[in-house]
């Protein structure tokens, strides 16, 4: 080939890759059809305002959590923040005084941070969560708790 059509064909690769970009930053400026927004807020179940820890670098963990009917996960709270989708089946947690809430499929939340909670699989099948928490390096992502008080 020569050196003017290899001139050529590097100035229109530049111009197909440059044309992509624009392409895929305008795409990008636009949500996509058929997207639905699962949970938008700043604070947990319990209303405590969201905070992340600080301090070392982040760490995300994204687990898939699944109890059998009747199965419950154990008194507990999160250091970090939790966001919770429910894939499949019903899940109820006591929060002790702040009472009892019930999630099922399709439901999302951010969990309660500082208020020592248990979850329970009340449904009739197997219940599954997404659980993503959104934590630091070195920062347990859940920690044992006793129950809290009852009014």
């Amino acid at each position: 080939m020569s050196a003017r059509t290899l001139s050529y064909l590097s100035r229109l690769a530049a111009g197909f890759a440059l044309a992509l970009l624009i392409a895929s930053s305008a795409a990008a400026a636009e949500p996509a059809s058929g997207t639905r927004t699962v949970l938008s807020t700043g604070t947990t179940v319990t209303n405590e305002p969201i905070r992340y820890p600080t301090g070392a670098a982040a760490r995300i963990n994204a687990v898939e959590i699944t109890l059998a009917p009747g199965q419950q996960t154990g008194w507990h709270t999160h250091p970090v923040p939790l966001f919770g989708y429910i894939l499949e089946g019903e899940l109820t947690v006591d929060y002790g005084a702040l009472g009892k809430r019930t999630f099922r499929k399709g439901d999302a939340l951010v969990e309660a941070m500082n208020e020592a909670h248990n979850g329970r699989n009340t449904g009739r099948g197997p219940l599954k969560i997404l659980a993503v928490f959104v934590g630091a390096d070195g920062v347990p992502d859940t920690t044992s708790a006793s129950p809290p008080p009852r009014p």
